[in-house]
């Protein structure tokens, strides 16, 4: 070992000892077609040709955000590998794609190895419960640029779909239903606010209860990020999906509407839905209490993953989703209109907050919707929502 090196910051023999204890968790993930054993240089990945005729790689990449603040605080660093795994493969299932393999980036003020384990076990983890193999990653320690026990994590995931099968959302029609998949609560999105509110505006620490909630606001904040992929891959085998959409950063106005050709709006009903309790939590305790542009376009406000399905294989998709673990709730539909997203929602003054793609602007403002607001046209028709 490197003497000298250690002393400037960086401890190789800890390094190895990490990379030593993370082995285990790496092999749990492993698929049979990974090529080479733990520790190469590169991770190798043999593509059965024979699932394909014309397969398409996806791939997608993103990281945990100021959650890991949050982490830090409260001493628990096995759930944010989850949440990265989580941003990466329901980013590229949204196509269809059948998520394969993972690679992760570690960056340590010092490296500790109970705490890498930690962070890639949580990793491994996700990777299960995707079904993609982890075949590699990086750790690096970096002293002057993280302080010790300060890290950032970020993940790489690639996925395969059949080209004639691969879904862009150019095939929604007006008419389609929109079907939503419920989040875990923030996810791993619009932490940056939400910390500003629960510990600037509110005061409260990791170990404070969240009445609404009924945990403390470091259990309420940690949980983790959904995987959708199994119940999508299922869905995707039994019916024609249009279109898909991960709502991340942006929450749904910024991400439904990427879904969106030409021609189509989605409106969306947000009494359709449970909303989880930590949102009501952080409209009280904030000082300046979120507009319904700052909720719609800055959290996922209990909706993390939506289907467009055109409305004779609904019943169909809420069956298999069901069959497989999710909760689908119709939350509203396409219609014909300028590229846009319309949510009537109690939260909004007028009822109605929107977005138009030509604007990428939010307003609470039923004027803006044609139609005569949230009693008119873009209204989602009966009790469910659609």
């Amino acid at each position: 070992m490197s003497e000298a090196y250690r002393k400037a910051g960086v401890d190789i023999a800890a390094a190895d000892r990490s990379v030593a204890r993370m082995k285990r968790h790496v092999e749990s993930t492993r698929r049979p077609e990974v090529w080479g054993a733990f520790g190469g240089f590169g991770g190798g990945f043999a593509l059965d040709m024979a699932r394909y005729k014309e397969p398409v790689l996806v791939s997608g990449t993103d990281g945990v955000g100021t959650k890991l603040l949050v982490a830090r605080a409260v001493g628990r660093h096995d759930t944010v590998g989850i949440d990265c795994v989580a941003m990466c493969v329901n980013d590229i299932v949204v196509h269809g794609a059948e998520p394969l393999f993972f690679l992760d980036y570690l960056a340590v003020g010092r490296v500790d190895p109970d705490q890498v384990e930690a962070v890639v076990s949580g990793v491994a983890a996700g990777c299960r419960e995707a079904g993609c193999a982890l075949i590699g990653g990086e750790t690096a320690e970096m002293p002057g640029m993280y302080a010790p026990g300060d890290y950032d994590l970020a993940g790489f995931a690639v996925g395969a779909v059949e080209r004639a099968r691969f879904v862009d959302g150019s095939r929604v029609r007006p008419g389609d239903v929109v079907i939503g998949l419920p989040s875990a609560g923030l996810h791993s999105n619009g932490f940056s606010l939400a910390r500003k509110i629960v510990f600037q505006d509110a005061g409260l620490s990791v170990e404070d209860e969240l009445p609404e909630c009924g945990a403390t606001v470091g259990e309420v904040l940690l949980a983790p990020t959904r995987i959708y992929v199994r119940a999508i891959l299922a869905l995707l085998e039994r019916v024609d999906v249009r279109g898909m959409a991960h709502i991340t950063g942006g929450g749904l106005l910024d991400n439904v509407i990427r879904t969106l050709p030409e021609g189509c709006r989605a409106v969306l009903d947000a009494t359709a839905w449970e909303e989880p309790p930590v949102f009501a939590a952080l409209r009280r305790l904030a000082v300046e209490p979120p507009t319904a542009e700052d909720l719609y376009q800055t959290w996922n406000m209990g909706i993390g993953f939506v289907c467009m399905i055109a409305p004779e294989d609904v019943d169909r998709a809420m069956a298999v989703l069901k069959e497989n673990g999710e909760r689908p709730v119709r939350i509203g539909r396409v219609e014909a209109g300028d590229r846009s997203v319309v949510i009537r929602t109690p939260h909004a003054a007028s009822g109605v907050v929107m977005r138009r793609a030509e604007t990428g602007v939010a307003v609470d403002k039923s004027d803006e919707a044609s139609g005569g607001g949230p009693g008119g046209a873009h209204r989602p028709e009966g009790g469910g929502g659609v």
